[in-house]
């Protein structure tokens, strides 16, 4: 058994929490899930609640969680219909009440006591909206002051930097969609059960490319010690995962990054692009969705026109995809599956990314400066 009071056999609770991940995830699945179906048990409350919802839906989040939410956006609207909107939760509790439209309100939180989650939360019920609270503690202020609670089982989460629990997360909003989906009939009972089995299989895709990812990520990290600054980029539900992988190195290395939609690279961003300024590319595909493959088409223009410029590149790309290790400077493969579950499985070597940035630089990845794990006081 791992000690519980150590991050042995890994050097950093950060490194243990990331491959962690598998067996985090399976267990919150074997929560929720059980032989291609939803367990009545454990997801009956959030049918109950999926059934007595508004036409829309407001997220009200925070920092990486903020970014989970936006991931949610795509992919509720996607497979249910509900019109999403992702709020910073900090502005949302300053909202006047004329504004706030009555929607149904989504809180995600690790500790579920973040604090401007948490006010805004209270600001929902408090007009009487239907609320929902996606925390990693199910005893937490908000999963008992919510309409609803929707846990996830990553377990404690020791290092700042979010990594278990932001997977656990996307997991959760994963079957959430499928969970509205369902209710408002816009998925079909075998459409369900493929996806819900496919889900299964997620822990044991993400064991297998775990060392892989990390031997590539120490060594791509080695060759970026002169780096200052970085820009990463995505495309649809890719662009969240860009955003959280630049939060990770900022608050991780301490150093420079932001994500963009990588379509906004050249609407100024562009103009920083330089040997001081490397891009990180999310380049994945699902080739059976023709959006998806017109976004990958997209994403390849753009690292050849980098290339031309003379940008340094690295790229997340599916396994095996000469077109896109042809044009970058590095290259982490990720196995091909459903565009849904891609954002799970390429924030980790992003994770990694973060985390050997932050070593080579003789950082105490689990004790960040001026941060703390959970932010209880605005």
């Amino acid at each position: 058994m791992p000690n519980s009071q150590s991050p042995s056999p890994y050097p950093h609770w950060m490194l243990r929490e990331i491959h962690e991940q598998p067996a985090t995830l399976a267990a919150t699945l074997e929560r929720y899930v059980v032989g291609g179906s939803f367990r009545q048990e454990s997801c009956e409350a959030i049918r109950e609640w999926t059934r007595s919802l508004a036409n829309e839906i407001v997220i009200a989040a925070s920092g990486s969680s903020r970014h989970a939410g936006m991931v949610a956006e795509l992919t509720i609207e996607e497979l249910s219909g509900f019109g999403v909107d992702v709020e910073y939760a900090s502005e949302y509790t300053y909202r006047p009440q004329k504004a706030l439209k009555g929607a149904t309100v989504i809180v995600i939180s690790q500790s579920g006591e973040t604090a401007d989650t948490l006010a805004a939360l209270r600001k929902a019920n408090a007009v009487g909206s239907q609320s929902l609270a996606i925390t990693n503690v199910a005893t937490s202020t908000m999963a008992q002051e919510a309409s609803a609670s929707f846990p996830i089982e990553a377990g404690r989460e020791r290092a700042i930097p979010a990594t278990k629990s932001f997977t656990g997360q996307l997991l959760n909003i994963y079957m959430l969609a499928l969970l509205l989906a369902e209710s408002r009939k816009t998925i079909s009972s075998i459409g369900l059960k493929e996806r819900l089995e496919e889900l299964a299989t997620l822990p044991v895709r993400i064991a297998a490319q775990l060392e892989g990812w990390e031997k590539s990520v120490r060594e791509i990290a080695g060759q970026f010690g002169s780096a200052k600054s970085f820009l990463f980029l995505g495309r649809g539900v890719h662009y969240p995962i860009a955003r959280e992988g630049a939060l990770k190195l900022k608050e991780s290395a301490y150093l420079h990054a932001e994500g963009y939609p990588s379509g906004e690279l050249k609407h100024g961003p562009n103009a920083l692009v330089g040997k001081d300024t490397s891009l990180v590319m999310i380049a994945t595909v699902d080739r059976s969705r023709e959006d998806s493959v017109q976004r990958y088409e997209k994403s390849l223009q753009l690292m050849r026109d980098m290339r031309e410029q003379g940008a340094d590149i690295l790229a997340i790309a599916n396994t095996g995809d000469g077109d896109v290790a042809g044009l970058a400077t590095h290259t982490i493969f990720v196995e091909e599956m459903r565009e849904d579950l891609l954002p799970i499985c390429e924030v980790i070597p992003l994770q990694l990314l973060a985390y050997f940035m932050a070593i080579n630089n003789g950082i105490d990845v689990d004790r960040p400066r001026n941060l703390t794990k959970a932010v209880l006081s605005e």
